[in-house]
């Protein structure tokens, strides 16, 4: 994952978006009093409204981390999704996006905002190869997925399937009994906030951030998320993050170089850009 010893390859920072980086209005997580909380700026509009923020000091460090190193968004977003993102740059960088960036979890390495294909057709050959199709895990979300709770059916390039859900409305029996199935299958499942990801198990962020590392001759590695669909990426690392809210701290998920963090909300996402830049100085 890291560069030939002797080399002095840059340092690459693959982070996880939502929840980790950039947060809704609902995941903004603001305890303290009006008076007393951060400026936000809004790094996504959809349809006229604004969705995603980070707070003005976290821009201003991401961009100053977006200037050190090798920045790799690294989200489970589809790449129409992603673009939707206006997100600090580097003051060099005369306003251009990352070099990479990973979506789709994995399935599309973006180069200069366009997917490799190479890289595509690699995924596709391994997904083929060790999982059950697309098509049969749709017929089971939709068998079992009562429309009394479930709001949204959705398939992501043609890769993965997620619902959207009404999250207190969920039987509790269901969750289990669809991740045992999919696990038989080879697919992994991720509860989200209000939505549930069935994703095949050969495709990871992971494998994509080895293959930008490999591409830069990285030096060293730095990871950070919150979910389930993260923990590959952050076991890959050679240090990560993970924030005091999430799936993952939810289930008390740790390993010996990922610390965790107390900040919850958009606290966390401004306290992990300081981390990664302090390690990447030290680097």
């Amino acid at each position: 994952m890291t560069a030939t010893a002797g080399t002095r390859g840059p340092v690459l920072v693959a982070s996880d978006l939502d929840r980790t980086l950039i947060y809704s209005t609902a995941a903004l997580g603001l305890t303290m009093p009006d008076a007393k909380a951060p400026r936000l700026l809004c790094v996504e509009v959809h349809e006229s409204k604004p969705l995603s923020y980070v707070t003005e000091d976290a821009a201003q460090e991401l961009g100053a981390l977006a200037a050190e190193t090798v920045f790799v968004p690294t989200t489970t977003r589809t790449r129409k999704q992603y673009q939707r993102l206006n997100l600090p740059a580097s003051a060099a960088s005369s306003g251009a996006g990352p070099a990479y960036a990973i979506c789709a979890n994995g399935g599309h390495l973006l180069v200069d905002g366009v997917s490799d294909p190479d890289w595509h057709t690699r995924v596709l050959r391994g997904i083929a190869d060790a999982c059950a199709p697309l098509a049969e895990v749709r017929a089971r979300l939709d068998a079992t997925g009562d429309p009394s709770w479930v709001r949204k059916h959705r398939v992501a390039e043609d890769l993965f399937a997620y619902l959207v859900i009404e999250r207190d409305r969920m039987p509790g029996d269901w969750l289990p009994d669809f991740t045992a199935w999919a696990d038989a299958r080879g697919w992994t499942v991720s509860l989200q906030g209000r939505k549930v990801y069935a994703v095949p198990k050969p495709l990871t962020k992971s494998a994509a951030m080895r293959e930008v590392a490999r591409r830069t001759g990285a030096r060293l590695t730095l990871a950070a998320g919150d979910s389930l669909l993260d923990a590959d990426l952050l076991l890959a690392a050679d240090r990560a993050w993970r924030p005091g809210h999430g799936e993952l701290a939810d289930t008390g998920w740790t390993a010996p170089h990922v610390e965790t963090l107390a900040e919850r909300g958009v606290a966390a996402g401004e306290e992990i850009l300081r981390r990664f830049r302090s390690a990447a100085a030290q680097a």
